[in-house]
């Protein structure tokens, strides 16, 4: 499943956080990975703390109120210093202690929740950064292995049916309920998933983007394990 990072064109490796957030999406790489090898207990981290809803925001004061071993104080280092650097980069990011995210039930044709394989959208210049530090990791696809659900003719028809309006204002229906954003995996479509512990940044969906948005989903979490997951 897990495509070699360094053998993709998708994907630029840098090793520094300026590297990350300068260098320019081009061509086909709309994802970017400073790959860094931690040698921090972030499972000690996830065991002590307390999970309150499916999805709980953990904030800078919780992490320095752990007791933590000399790993898990190398873990909570590494969090809290890519939490500023985001931060002083002008990010707004969110570190999430999560059990599940909650499922799109709601049509049995076509989910739009976060397990689907999506793109972001933004109506601004920006781009999505994340890291797994615990768990399993997310993982994307390349834009050439997935078809964009509302064109796939089945589902756009049921999509026409549940709009049941001018055909004007479809385009702007499937816009008004993230549709769009959604795409299926191509038969023998290859996920590479992001690992633990690397921090990414995705290219989104907006006006001045040059290149395609980063095709990408959360991942089914184990059975009995918590995720720790940066994201902005």
């Amino acid at each position: 499943m897990n495509n070699t990072f360094s053998d993709n064109n998708q994907i630029g490796l840098v090793s520094t956080f300026p590297e990350l957030v300068n260098t320019n999406f081009q061509g086909a790489m709309n994802a970017i990975c400073w790959h860094r090898d931690w040698d921090g207990d972030f499972k000690e981290i996830v065991s002590k703390l307390q999970l309150k809803d499916n999805v709980t925001e953990v904030f800078t004061e919780d992490l320095l109120a752990l007791p933590l071993s000399e790993k898990g104080i190398r873990a909570r280092e590494i969090i809290l210093n890519d939490l500023q650097l985001l931060t002083d980069f002008g990010a707004q990011p969110s570190l999430n202690l999560l059990k599940s995210y909650e499922r799109d039930e709601e049509l049995d044709f076509i989910s739009t929740d976060v397990y689907s394989y999506h793109v972001d959208r933004s109506p601004v210049s920006t781009d999505t950064f994340l890291c797994t530090y615990h768990g399993t990791a997310s993982e994307f696809l390349p834009n050439d292995q997935v078809e964009q659900k509302t064109l796939i003719p089945e589902i756009r028809e049921k999509l026409k049916e549940l709009h049941d309006g001018p055909e004007a204002e479809f385009e702007a229906f499937l816009k008004e309920y993230f549709f769009d954003l959604h795409y299926q995996p191509k038969p023998n479509a290859e996920p590479i998933s992001m690992g633990s512990g690397h921090l990414w940044r995705l290219a989104v969906d907006h006006p001045s983007q040059k290149v395609l948005p980063c095709v990408h989903r959360a991942p089914v979490e184990n059975d009995g394990e918590y995720r720790l997951l940066l994201i902005c």
